[in-house]
């Protein structure tokens, strides 16, 4: 895993949120080792209140609680309950059911109704999940507001975008993934201005944190990245993940009926074209973390 710097990506933030849950940047290895490494960085041996704010199916809680054995809270908040359940069931295979408190509550209706399970957190972490919120500046505002001083803020939002195909292959025009992050980046502006309250946010996420009032705002990026040939199961979840896509660019009228013949012949098992067949599919993802603190 190298790091380097990134900047802001819509395709990378959704193919990481729920809307492509199943489409993940990298092995669950990758992602498991991701996680360890992160929580071990972020914490410190005084921490004691931690929060995973949509938490999802809770690898960064696992990790948190496996860094910070004496913690006295950690909080998993996310506003699906079926995504809670999931996560309660990772949780209790990882031997850390009661050391962890499960709260549902979306972002949307303010941090107000879990200030008194956070208030003087050490450290809050979220991770592809602010963007779902109508008002962005203000859930940041928010959650930095819960810190105690020296806490830490931790968002995993952004990156550069996935790849996974050489620029031409072989079917319709060349360039075909890059106009469908193209596409997903028109469909991500629809799906943020209609939100409930929805906010523009002219500005990087370093940004807001600063109008936040944190300071010692660091980012910092990892890549992951999978030479060919692919693992079976990685290239399944690469397939997987245009496909989920590719059905939601067509059916929202944002996918041209010449790039939607394209991937239907691509994703077509009984196709000769299918990319299952081809032995150049690879994996290259960045995520970017940014990190503020609130002042004493």
């Amino acid at each position: 895993m190298r790091q380097g710097s990134a900047e802001h990506s819509h395709s990378s933030e959704l193919s990481r949120s729920g809307e492509h849950s199943h489409h993940s940047p990298a092995t669950g290895t990758q992602e498991q080792l991701w996680y360890a490494q992160i929580a071990t960085e972020l914490t410190r041996p005084t921490d004691r209140r931690v929060a995973d704010i949509g938490c999802g199916h809770a690898p960064m809680t696992i990790a948190l609680a496996r860094a910070l054995p004496e913690a006295t809270k950690i909080l998993a908040l996310d506003k699906d309950p079926d995504v809670l359940a999931s996560a309660a069931g990772q949780i209790d295979e990882a031997g850390l059911t009661g050391q962890i408190t499960m709260i549902e509550h979306d972002l949307t209706d303010g941090v107000e109704p879990v200030r008194a399970q956070l208030a003087g957190a050490d450290l809050i972490w979220a991770s592809a999940s602010l963007h779902h919120v109508g008002d962005q500046q203000a859930v940041i505002t928010g959650l930095s507001s819960l810190l105690a001083g020296g806490g830490r803020l931790a968002l995993a939002e952004g990156g550069l975008a996935d790849r996974h195909l050489p620029w031409d292959v072989g079917v319709g025009e060349p360039g075909l993934e890059v106009r469908l992050d193209a596409v997903q980046d028109r469909w991500f502006a629809r799906m943020r201005a209609e939100l409930a309250g929805s906010v523009p946010m002219p500005y990087g996420w370093p940004t807001a944190m600063r109008l936040a009032g944190l300071a010692d705002i660091t980012t910092v990026s990892a890549l992951f990245e999978e030479p060919t040939p692919l693992a079976q199961s990685t290239r399944e979840a690469v397939l997987a993940g245009f496909a989920h896509r590719v059905d939601r660019m067509a059916s929202g009228g944002f996918l041209d009926d010449r790039d939607r013949a394209s991937w239907d012949q691509l994703l077509d098992p009984a196709d000769p074209a299918w990319l299952g067949h081809r032995d150049d599919l690879f994996s290259l993802t960045v995520r970017t973390l940014y990190v503020g603190v609130r002042q004493a």
